[in-house]
This record gives C-alpha cells, sequence and structure tokens, in this order.
C-alpha cells in the first residue's frame, strides 16, 4: 500500500467496512457547525442580556473554536485505537451535555464555559466524517462524497443564522440552544441504533508521544501540509464574515437579526451550489483543478469586495454578494482540500482528519479574534481579513502544486 498518496489499492481490510448512510454522515458533521453560529444573531444582544462588552460576548465564539481545535487532536487518534463508534457517541453525549447547560446560563463566563463543552463534543463529527468515509471508500471517492458531507457541515452554520435570527426576536437566546440539543439528540439515537464500526485497521497503540509522532510525520509530507493549509485558510474566510458581519450589519448598518439572518440564504445557496458541483465533478476532474478554480475565484472575488470596501461602497449587497461568491469557491475547494488531506495515510485517516480539523479550527478562531479586535465602525477589518484568507489558500495549494510537480521531475 503506498501511504504517501493513498492511491494504491486498499487492503481487504478497508474494503469490507460496512458503509453507513450518508445523510446520516452529513448530520453527524453538521450539528457541531450549527450550534457554533445559530447564536450569531443573538451575540450583539448578549451584551446587554449578561451586561458585558462586545470583545467578552465574542469570546463565546472564539473560545469555543479554540475548543473545537484541540478535542480534534484527540478524536482522530482515539478512533483511530479504539474505533470510530466509541468515539462519536461520547462526542455526541459531551454535546448535549454542553448544550443543555448553555441553555441555563445565568453568567456570561458560565455561558462560555458551557459553549466550550458544546463544542468539544459537536465536532467528533466533523472529524469522524471524513475519517469513515476513508475507511470505506477509496481516495478518488473520498472527495465526491465529502463535498456532500462539507454541504451539510458548512451549510448548516449559514442556515442556522436565519433560524438563530427568529429565534433571538420570537423567543430569546437561549432557544437556540434547546434546539440544537434537540437536533443533537435525535442524531445521537440514529448513530447508536445504525452505525456500525468502520475502522478495520485499529492502531495497537495510542499514546500522547506516539500520537506526537504521527502529527509530526504527516506535517512532514508536502502533500498535507498543502492541502490542510488551503482548507484551514478557505474556512478562516468563512468565519472571518461569521464574526465580524453580525456587528457589521446588526449595529453599524442598523439591520434587524431577523433580516439579517435571512440574508444569509444567498450564501447557503452559492455554497450549496458549490459543493454540489464538487460532488458531482471532483472525480472527473481531479482535486487539484476543482482546489485552483475555488481558490481562484474566491481570491477575485474577496480582492473586489475589499476595493469597494476601502472605497467606502461595501453595503450589505456587496459585502453579501461578494461572500456569497467566495462560498461558491469554497465549496469546489474545501471538500476537495481536506479529501487530499485525509488520503496522504490511510491507516492513519482519522489522525489526518483530526490534524487538518485542527489547523482549520485555529485558522478560524485566529481569523474570528482578529476581527473582532479590529472591528469598529466598517466593514474594512472584515474584509481585509476575509481577503487574507482567500489568498493564503490560494498560495497554499500552489505550495502543494508546485512540489508535486517537482518530485515528478526529480523522480
Amino acid at each position: 500500500m503506498n501511504d504517501v498518496t493513498g492511491g494504491a489499492v486498499l487492503g481487504a481490510a478497508e474494503t469490507a467496512a460496512p458503509k453507513p448512510a450518508l445523510l446520516m454522515l452529513v448530520g453527524l458533521a453538521a450539528i457541531g457547525p450549527m450550534a457554533q453560529s445559530i447564536l450569531i444573531p443573538s451575540l450583539p444582544g448578549l451584551q446587554h442580556v449578561f451586561d458585558t462588552d462586545y470583545a467578552t460576548v465574542q469570546l463565546v465564539l472564539t473560545l469555543s473554536l479554540v475548543s473545537v481545535a484541540l478535542a480534534q487532536l484527540v478524536y482522530g487518534p482515539v478512533s483511530d485505537r479504539f474505533g470510530r463508534r466509541p468515539a462519536l457517541l461520547g462526542g455526541g453525549a459531551l454535546f448535549l451535555v454542553g448544550s443543555t447547560a448553555a441553555m441555563l446560563a445565568p453568567s456570561i463566563g458560565f455561558l462560555i464555559g458551557s459553549r466550550v463543552l458544546q463544542a468539544a463534543g459537536g465536532c467528533a463529527g466533523i472529524v469522524l466524517a471524513s475519517a469513515i468515509l476513508r475507511d470505506v471508500y477509496r481516495r478518488e471517492e473520498v472527495a465526491g462524497r465529502l463535498a456532500y458531507v462539507t454541504m451539510g457541515m458548512v451549510m448548516a452554520p449559514m442556515i442556522a443564522p436565519t433560524i438563530g435570527g427568529f429565534l433571538e426576536v420570537w423567543v430569546g437566546w437561549w432557544s437556540s440552544f434547546a434546539l440544537v440539543a434537540l437536533i443533537g439528540g435525535a442524531i445521537l439515537v440514529a448513530a447508536l441504533v445504525t452505525f456500525r464500526e468502520t475502522n478495520r485497521l485499529l492502531q495497537p497503540t495510542t499514546n500522547p508521544l506516539t500520537t506526537m509522532r504521527t502529527f509530526g510525520a504527516l506535517l512532514r509530507v508536502p502533500d498535507f501540509r498543502g492541502y490542510a493549509a488551503t482548507s484551514a485558510f478557505s474556512l478562516a474566510v468563512f468565519f472571518g464574515f461569521l464574526a465580524g458581519a453580525p456587528y457589521v450589519v446588526i449595529e453599524v448598518m442598523g439591520v434587524a437579526p431577523s433580516t439579517y439572518g435571512l440574508y444569509f440564504i444567498v450564501i447557503s445557496a452559492a455554497f450549496m451550489a458549490g459543493n454540489f458541483l464538487a460532488g458531482r465533478y471532483s472525480r472527473r476532474v481531479g482535486i487539484d483543478r476543482m482546489i485552483w478554480l475555488g481558490t481562484s475565484l474566491s481570491l477575485v472575488s474577496g480582492a473586489a469586495m475589499f476595493a469597494l470596501s476601502l472605497a467606502g461602497q461595501a453595503g450589505i449587497a456587496v459585502l453579501f454578494g461578494a461572500t456569497a461568491v467566495m462560498a461558491f469557491g469554497n465549496g469546489f475547494a474545501m471538500p476537495n482540500a481536506s479529501a487530499g488531506a485525509v488520503s496522504v495515510r490511510p491507516q492513519a485517516a482519522g489522525t489526518a482528519a483530526g490534524l487538518n480539523g485542527f489547523l482549520q479550527m485555529t485558522m478560524a478562531a485566529g481569523a474570528s479574534f482578529l476581527v473582532g479586535t479590529l472591528i469598529r465602525d466598517s466593514a474594512l477589518p472584515l474584509t481585509a481579513v476575509m481577503l487574507a484568507g482567500a489568498w493564503l489558500a490560494f498560495l497554499a495549494h500552489a505550495y502543494g502544486v508546485w512540489h508535486r510537480r517537482r518530485a515528478t521531475v526529480v523522480a
């Protein structure tokens, strides 16, 4: 087996693994991101609910992203050693505990802590969905199916603000946690009843030292670095928008939370279209070409949005329109980059997925923190961070392609 490219024939153990329902994997990957963003329209109002400032409220998002990043480093190796099923069910249980605690939070500090627990549990599906797909499909088939999982994973947080905006107006901020707890519980029961173990290559030992060595081995592979960095910076674009757009649109532009949520439909549709096309054509076109298309489109749109913002012309139509184009491009790039990252070493697909997810969430948290720190009374800091993410994603893929071509010439 070729453990560098993942392109060789898989072993019998891999091909014998049972194939889970794709819809269940979509739900498992989507619930965590949905919980991350459904509260976003309520963030400005939480300043008044808990009598605090926006920078403190922003920690509800930023620290939960840090929690996701760190937890993914655990789920991947644990699932390689003990199996995907116990890691998945344990994460689901933790998600329910965190969601219930957040719903009852009496203070901003308690809410932040509860969100950290919720995020740590909800990210299990994000890591394990890609690893599960790599367990049961070949590398060329993973990208297409992962596109549909990624569509759910990113569609959920794009649609969730629309739901959260109306819940904020009609019921209150706490109802968002009640809803995700209900949905998460239903998905957990479905997984408990229907999901069968897919990891037929359980690793003999898992300890911190072994895990760190595996992380180091993956990071020494240029293919992994290129694909992982591309997906991480692409996600940073989206979370930069999530962190800054509510304040710009609701506080600066004076738009109602429910209206802000409705605008997200445009971005949701664009990302869904990009993922749908990636699911249909990635195998035929090739993952590298799909990533080129996606990162180029995102970069051009981000540059145009930043230029208009610099000229003082970044109104709500420009902000959401340009972000929708970037979302369409990321729909091409993200599932293909993630598929490339987890296929570098098939026998460590869970660890690769966890490290890839850690890098994604680290960049997302960094973008979120940067926007929350810089933003004042215009969209300029927001558009600058989004453009930087798009540019770095493009460069990361260029690095990976250059190294592969160089290696081919040398060989």
